[in-house]
């Protein structure tokens, strides 16, 4: 009963860390404040309201429309707050320790807004990557996740390896993926780095053939590989 309760509570914390992962996942690429102004709705500048707030239920209340001027909300809002809850959800029940606890909602975190941030603008910023390279460090450092230098092992060879690939490639990737893996190499060690990549090619090119033959773009459309990178991860830190 006990377990239980903790990953409903999960859940709802989840919900209502998903509402702030959207405000950030809307304004640091913007390079906008995530304090100021408040919750307001994208299209002509409504406040919201307590009730305009409540994770994925206010969307659906409101059939996916600001109720000032009836302007689209973007479903990215729901998404993300259902995808945070169900996420953290699963965590706490994979997660014997509380430090495993606190490590993989950290990095599930970090995930989630990297992801959707690639998805939507296409990048995945330095101010998000390389502090969470140093974050995975930190918790390793402290005995909290993997040995330290696994950790760093992680870190090293996950920039390397995309490093090495942009090289080859000549911009086939960005840097950004390979401080993504590098963040992911320092939570979770040089296995997982190699582990993540192998199925973030296999989901990344699943998803591109869908994501082009939908959409009718040709060969050469940039595709974000963050997204895939990170679904990986997120595979890796649930089942392994």
């Amino acid at each position: 009963m006990t377990e239980v309760i903790l990953i409903i509570w999960l859940f709802l914390l989840g919900l209502v860390f998903g509402s702030f992962f959207n405000v950030v996942i809307y304004r640091l690429p913007r390079g906008g404040s995530l304090v100021k102004p408040g919750s307001h709705c994208t299209h002509c500048g409504h406040r919201l309201r307590a009730g305009e707030l409540i994770p994925v239920l206010s969307y659906l209340w409101q059939r996916g429309a600001c109720k000032a001027c009836r302007g689209k909300i973007h479903w990215r809002y729901p998404a993300v707050e259902l995808l945070t809850g169900v996420g953290f959800g699963l965590i706490g029940w994979t997660s014997p320790l509380w430090s495993e606890l606190v490590v993989g909602l950290i990095l599930f975190s970090l995930l989630v807004i990297l992801a959707f941030i690639d998805l939507e603008h296409g990048v995945l910023p330095n101010k998000l990557t390389v502090p969470g390279v140093g974050v995975g460090l930190f918790v390793a450092l402290i005995g909290w996740s993997i040995p330290f230098k696994e950790s760093a092992g992680g870190a090293i060879v996950g920039f390397v390896i995309i490093t090495l690939i942009v090289l080859i490639s000549r911009g086939g990737m960005g840097m950004g993926d390979a401080k993504l893996l590098a963040l992911i190499g320092a939570f979770l060690g040089w296995i997982a780095v190699l582990y993540v990549l192998f199925w973030a090619s296999v989901l990344g090119s699943i998803g591109g053939i869908l994501y082009l033959y939908v959409t009718k773009q040709g060969r050469n459309t940039r595709i974000p590989f963050g997204p895939s990178l990170a679904a990986a991860a997120v595979g890796y830190l649930l089942i392994l």
